[in-house]
């Protein structure tokens, strides 16, 4: 990883202001540029089309005069960049057999690597391309010799960084972006986890909105990290305006973007995750079925060192599950409540059952599957006194929480039962000689969680119903729950829906509740502690075992499982991105801790998962064994966790 640690490659887009037909102006600026950029560590820096000479030159590309301004001006840019490990991609006009092109030159350590000619030339409305150059479909030899050296042009040439097999680079011009097949996309599929644009799209109302949307998309179709610069207001602007539209955009997500039409030269500098897209695409097997067509060629990069000592330029969401953005987040729990509903009036609808039990203690997982059952109920017309809610109070059951079950059922206008498992587990106790004054073992706690699922499957088979679980994602990841016992349903309808967006889901639900009575209900099952309420409660009679006490804060398991499961990430990788994500909040060593224990506990549940009842998929992050993941159960996490030990002191 001697270039990019743990996949992140520090990239930049640059507007310099430039001045139109005036190479060695132009030559200073992105001088000027690029020193901004590797002051702030950038190891790729991409400048707009044309950008030796202006794009709005028109006739004066015919000029040779311009055309070997533009080569001088790259030989002295290739003599003062000599000294730097940085990859320049610059745009320049390149004249080969006759022909004109419009060409992207990429330069690393004062050689000229390689040119890319623009493969599509727009014709139309301001656009006159086709009247001063040829398109990168029409070479005729695949070699240019350009600014004193001998170096590969065409369309079909990737750059890749010898020291990192994911970091490879694909270079297209701005209008090969706009047609429905860009070059872009074959380069995708051929390797290129890295995308670049050197254009010049001019300002108009609505496009820098369609722009954004184009790459943001793009990038997402292509799996990749789109890198866009667009030429800044030093063009003319005698018919048409630039405004330096910069964009940095990863698999989907804008990572950066800058103020428009600013007279100062434009600089953005983000890092990108490589490794990701690589594992992305190993992921989706599809991917690599769509590479088709003759093979590339690829051009060998130098290392770039990354700037030491190595820390994150790029946000990091701590809570990966939950949108930051308030409308975001309502979008994603009314989908996520919508989906586990749809999920779950099927299975009723299939098995013409009209009653569903669960058992309801008062707290978040049990509360949403509550709801996820009413709104089921209402969707296909079932009276809710249909879903039988249970109270089953036990030795660690607090007074808060047992109201809160009952005045919930009420509120909700479910049926409602209490039945008490202190006798029966005290027999049981008893039965397999437990100490009797045993009231903390996992022993004591499982006999609880086992007696509480017994009663509900015998009660279900009474009752000629179904048996919700309630448990949530986190808990399955970390094994939380009892083997035989919560573990257990007939229809486990939280099962894709993590801790943290549980909460957040609640909140929402109460948000939209009309009724004021069930709302301020939600809020206080929302300030109720996360405990499975195994052990007695303290002597003021408040919840003495919380969960959050024993493995940790749910907001930190959440980030390693999406880090593990949705990005692949190794054990460090994944602490470098907590360290970012939490700093102010966790230590280096607390983070460490806490995820070897996640480590731990995530290996160790596998057979748990792998017995797991039905539920339904929410999101991009799925533990079903007949889903997403498959794994062993005796699966050894070792190897993880030694990687986690390497990380001490770095």
């Amino acid at each position: 990883m001697e270039t990019a640690p743990y996949g992140f490659l520090r990239v930049a887009a640059a507007a310099p202001l430039l001045r139109v037909a005036d190479p060695d102006f132009n030559r200073t600026a992105i001088l000027e540029s690029l020193e901004g950029a590797q002051l702030a560590g950038a190891q790729l820096i991409v400048f707009p089309e044309l950008s030796l000479t202006g794009y709005s030159a028109q006739d004066l590309f015919l000029s040779e005069t311009l055309v070997s301004g533009a080569e001088e001006a790259l030989e002295r840019l290739l003599r003062e960049t000599a000294s730097s490990p940085a990859v320049l991609v610059v745009g320049l006009p390149v004249l080969q057999d006759g022909r004109l092109f419009n060409a992207a030159a990429v330069l690393q350590g004062g050689c000229l690597l390689g040119l890319v000619p623009k493969s599509f030339l727009p014709n139309y409305r301001e656009f006159y391309e086709k009247r001063w150059f040829r398109s990168g479909r029409e070479l005729l030899r695949s070699e240019i010799r350009l600014a004193g050296s001998r170096v590969p042009f065409g369309t079909d040439l990737l750059f890749g960084w010898d020291d990192e097999a994911h970091c490879t680079l694909g270079i297209e011009i701005c209008e090969d972006l706009f047609v429905p097949s860009p070059p872009s996309a074959r380069h995708a599929v051929h390797g290129a986890t890295l995308l670049v644009n050197l254009s010049a799209s001019p300002e108009s109302v609505g496009k820098a909105d369609y722009r954004r949307a184009l790459v943001t998309v793009h990038s997402a179709r292509t799996l990749s990290a789109y890198v866009y610069a667009g030429c800044g207001t030093g063009e003319s602007t005698a018919e048409v305006v630039f405004g330096g539209h910069l964009l940095i955009a990863e698999n989907g997500v804008l990572l950066a973007e800058n103020t428009r039409f600013e007279r100062d030269g434009q600089l953005l500098v983000v890092d990108v995750d490589l490794e990701r897209l690589a594992f992305e695409r190993a992921r989706e097997n599809s991917f690599a079925d769509a590479a088709s067509g003759a093979p590339y060629r690829i051009v060998s990069l130098k290392p770039t060192p990354p700037q030491k000592p190595f820390s994150l330029l790029r946000k990091v969401d701590p809570h990966p599950f939950v949108p930051e953005n308030p409308q975001d987040r309502d979008e994603r729990c009314e989908e996520v409540f919508s989906i586990q509903t749809a999920g779950l009036s099927k299975r009723l609808a299939h098995t013409e059952i009209r009653t569903v039990l669960l058992g309801l203690s008062g707290g978040l997982d049990s509360t949403l599957a509550a709801l996820v059952a009413c709104r089921a109920f209402d969707r296909l017309r079932i009276p809710r006194n249909g879903i039988i809610a249970v109270s089953l109070p036990g030795p660690g059951t607090s007074e808060g929480t047992r109201a809160s079950a009952a005045s919930l059922a009420a509120a909700l206008g479910t049926s409602f039962r209490t039945i008490d498992i202190q006798d029966a587990c005290a027999r049981h106790a008893r039965d397999i000689g437990l100490d009797p004054g045993d009231t903390s073992s996992t022993t004591f706690q499982n006999i609880q969680a086992r007696e509480r699922t017994q009663v509900l499957m015998d009660l279900a088979n009474l009752e000629g119903g179904l048996v919700l679980g309630t448990g949530d994602l986190s808990e399955m990841a970390l094994g939380f729950c009892t083997y035989g016992g919560d573990q257990l349903s007939m229809y486990h309808v939280n099962s894709g829906v993590p801790k943290t967006l549980v909460r957040s889901l609640i909140s929402f639900l109460a948000s939209r509740e009309e009724s004021p009575e069930r709302r301020d209900l939600l809020k206080t099952i929302l300030l109720t502690p996360v405990s499975p309420e195994l052990v007695p409660p303290s002597p003021d009679g408040t919840i003495a075992q919380r969960t959050e006490d024993l493995i940790g804060p749910y907001e930190l398991h959440d980030f390693f499982l999406w880090g593990m499961v949705r990005l692949g990430a190794s054990p460090g990788k994944i602490l470098l991105m907590a360290a970012k994500a939490f700093e102010g909040s966790y230590g280096g060593e607390e983070l460490r801790e806490w995820l070897r224990l996640f480590l731990v506990r995530f290996f160790a549940a596998q057979f748990k998962r792998s017995a797991s009842p039905e539920g339904p998929k929410v999101g991009s992050v799925s533990l079903s064994p007949r889903g997403d993941w498959r794994m062993p159960s005796d699966a050894s996490p070792e190897l993880w966790l030694a990687e986690l030990d390497l990380t001490k002191g770095s």
